[in-house]
């Protein structure tokens, strides 16, 4: 049987804008001569030239980021203290991890304007133009204009946002992981400032992120090549880094697709 992996998480780069200014990651980058110290408080007095190559121990780096850099799983907890009603929110280690692999569904809203607020009949039209009823536990992947911008001086501004309406109709059919390429599962804070400023309605920022209060979900943000996904016929791996407490998880989410053709 003929299987092929489709890359859908994003390069953690710092050079490549995927965040805010203050939000983006740092990497220091050490050579196998560099680690040479580090190996000496097991070998004390051990030489780069010593190991076997004579180049030195091992290249290694270190990273300071957050669990919302590069592609990631948030969990409920990210969004709220509870969900469901009044239950604890789950962090990102309490999360199932039936939940991230399963069938994935692609939503394509490519079309609609950057900084737009998709609503339930929006979802449900989409569903009814790629002819496929939503079953539980289904991963939904929405594709919007972000993913071409990725890295693009405008990236954080691209994309439609997915509302409180469109989110509880997903998981109100038992959908309990979502994922967008755009920034945020909601629409650019651009946006929503402006919205927020016209109507004094406050309970317009985050109100995707926010429908977790009701029923407890996870998204990842921040995906890559969606446009190359079929509606779908395809699993969806996305296991979270099991950070303790954690509001998210970085992934290195893939689309898995199985059998002839593939």
């Amino acid at each position: 049987m003929t299987r092929r992996i489709l890359d859908l998480s994003i390069t953690l780069d710092p050079d490549v804008i995927t965040d805010p200014p203050f939000m983006r990651p740092t990497i220091h980058y050490q050579t196998h001569a560099e680690t040479v110290a580090e190996v000496q408080n097991f070998f004390p007095g051990l030489t780069a030239e010593q190991m076997v190559g004579g180049k030195g121990f091992a290249a290694s780096e270190t990273l300071t980021l957050t669990t919302h850099n590069g592609t990631h799983l948030d969990a409920p907890w990210h969004y709220h203290p509870t969900q469901d009603g009044g239950k604890p929110a789950m962090t990102i280690d309490e999360v199932p991890l039936d939940w991230c692999f399963q069938p994935g569904v692609k939503l394509d809203f490519r079309h609609l304007p950057d900084g737009h607020v998709v609503t339930a009949a929006e979802v449900e039209a989409e569903l009814a133009r790629i002819g496929h009823e939503l079953k539980p536990l289904e991963i939904v992947l929405v594709n919007t204009a972000a993913g071409a911008a990725l890295g693009g001086p405008d990236f954080l501004a691209k994309g439609v946002g997915m509302g409180r309406e469109a989110t509880l109709y997903l998981t109100s059919r038992g959908v309990r992981v979502t994922g967008t390429d755009a920034w945020s599962w909601d629409a650019p804070f651009g946006a929503t400032a402006k919205r927020v400023a016209e109507t004094g309605d406050t309970s317009l920022i985050w109100e995707g992120h926010k429908a977790g209060l009701e029923i407890g979900y996870c998204h990842m943000e921040k995906l890559t090549n969606l446009d190359q996904l079929p509606p779908f016929g395809f699993m969806v791996s996305c296991f979270p880094a099991k950070v303790k407490r954690g509001s998210a998880g970085w992934t290195r989410a893939v689309a898995i697709f199985e059998g002839e053709g593939a």
